[in-house]
């Protein structure tokens, strides 16, 4: 079964896209299933956890593990106020 689908890709996305049909003599549809076949194969990337990745950085820093979690337990309480109750 063939499913049309329409993609909004910018100007150099669709240069490289041709290219790629282009030098592996394929079509664009075929370029995009072989991309998404090895994306697939791919490990999923970790999941963003901004306070894990802000106390890697200061652990990793100059400073103190007490000073980031200062820092940090100040952040969470002007944020508990900028929002309010």
């Amino acid at each position: 079964m063939i499913h049309r689908t329409t993609f909004a890709l910018d100007a150099d996305t669709v240069r490289r896209l041709r290219t790629l049909a282009s030098r592996w003599r394929v079509s664009q549809a075929e370029v995009v299933r072989r991309a998404l076949s090895r994306a697939e194969g791919l490990p999923d990337p970790p999941s963003p956890d901004v306070l894990d990745r802000l106390r890697r950085y200061h652990a990793a820093s100059s400073g103190n593990p007490a000073s980031a979690d200062a820092y940090l337990a100040q952040a969470r309480a002007d944020r508990k106020r900028w929002r309010g109750p």
